[in-house]
């Protein structure tokens, strides 16, 4: 009778097992399929949110610039699923934003700033309304490309991803599309600025490019790529070795990453550059723009920097709308007209706060 008993709870005991385990691994695939949905869901979001602020940035410059959004290519996608399938291999299809300061004379020619986003997946929004507009008071043109991997364009289009690779392409591609259907757009006068992953690419295209810019501003640029993963989390990681994306870790493949970083490409510097750091900077750690400055000065390289103390705003420090950040950016604005001349050259916080805040 107890030998018995042992088998019937013995079988029930597995009987209960494998149901538990049934439950077990329908719960991991609901589990799964709901985080499908909501990673779908936040795509779809993200292009709600895009097309709202479309129409915000025709809103807010309505005064002071026409502005477009233009559709054009860059080179194909690193990676193709089906190399084989149809259409493999086109140039990528991208978005760009063009804005063109209000009471210019067509009959000239302007100077150009390529104004890259930052964000590791992001895309250029009204959050630069106020910088836009300190540009069009100088009768600059602005184009602004939502490079590969930029939200509110779906999930195919995020995935395409290729961080210091190709996007600094796409961003080059907007500089050519420029020149080749604006009139007014002076070739011999083509500037580059952005902030942080931004900061990057301006670099990177200077370095590849240099023939292509006059001068280029690159504030709080994320520069080395291999300290950045030692210092970030799992889930920042995550997004480069993704299988899509770089599809190994900075560990398992530090020569891709090393390729993609500043840094790493000093020695190739031949453009006038502007460099700004924070030491509180809590996106971009000041050691990595510092690993920037002394290769570029091991290079024996000439630029300017300018490394600031603890500012209030952290990463964005001199993108913000007090006056000190003000002040900050009349030295930018200050530098690149030094190489670009614009018309009407911004030269105090009177004239910022005149372009920006009193429209």
């Amino acid at each position: 009778m107890k030998i018995f008993n042992v088998f019937l709870f013995a079988a029930l005991f597995l009987s209960l097992s494998q149901a538990r385990g049934q439950n077990y691994d329908a719960m991991k695939k609901d589990l799964e399929s709901l985080k499908k949905s909501n990673e779908s869901l936040q795509h779809r979001l993200d292009v709600l949110e895009k097309g709202i602020d479309d129409v915000t940035w025709f809103e807010r410059m309505r005064e002071t610039a026409f502005v477009d959004k233009v559709f054009l290519t860059g080179p194909p996608p690193a990676r193709e699923k089906n190399p084989t399938a149809q259409g493999a291999g086109n140039p990528l299809k991208l978005w760009a934003y063009i804005f063109i300061p209000k009471g210019i004379d067509y009959s000239k020619k302007y100077p150009l700033i390529v104004f890259p986003h930052g964000g590791v997946h992001a895309s250029m929004t009204t959050y630069f309304t106020h910088i836009i507009k300190e540009l069009m008071a100088q009768q600059y043109i602005v184009v602004a490309v939502d490079y590969r991997g930029s939200t509110g364009y779906g999930e195919s289009f995020y995935k395409k991803i290729d961080y210091g690779a190709l996007e600094n392409e796409d961003v080059d591609v907007s500089r050519q599309f420029m020149i080749d259907n604006y009139s007014i757009v002076d070739e011999n006068r083509v500037g580059i600025m952005g902030w942080s992953h931004g900061g990057m690419i301006s670099l990177m295209n200077i370095f590849d490019h240099p023939d292509h810019y006059k001068v280029c501003f690159a504030g709080v640029p994320v520069s080395d790529l291999v300290a950045r993963m030692g210092y970030k989390d799992d889930e920042y990681r995550a997004d480069f070795s993704a299988d899509y994306h770089i599809g190994k870790t900075a560990d398992e493949n530090v020569n891709e990453y090393r390729k993609r970083s500043p840094a790493w490409n000093a020695y190739k510097l031949q453009t006038p550059l502007l460099i700004h750091t924070n030491t509180n900077d809590e996106d971009v750690n000041v050691l990595e723009v510092e690993h920037l400055i002394k290769s570029l000065k091991a290079e024996g390289k000439k630029f300017e920097y300018e490394i600031f103390k603890d500012m209030p705003g952290g990463h964005s420090f001199d993108r913000l709308d007090t006056k000190k950040a003000r002040e900050i950016r009349v030295k930018i604005y200050e530098f690149l007209a030094k190489y670009l001349n614009p018309p009407k050259k911004i030269k105090s916080v009177e004239d910022i706060n005149a372009a920006a805040y009193r429209n």
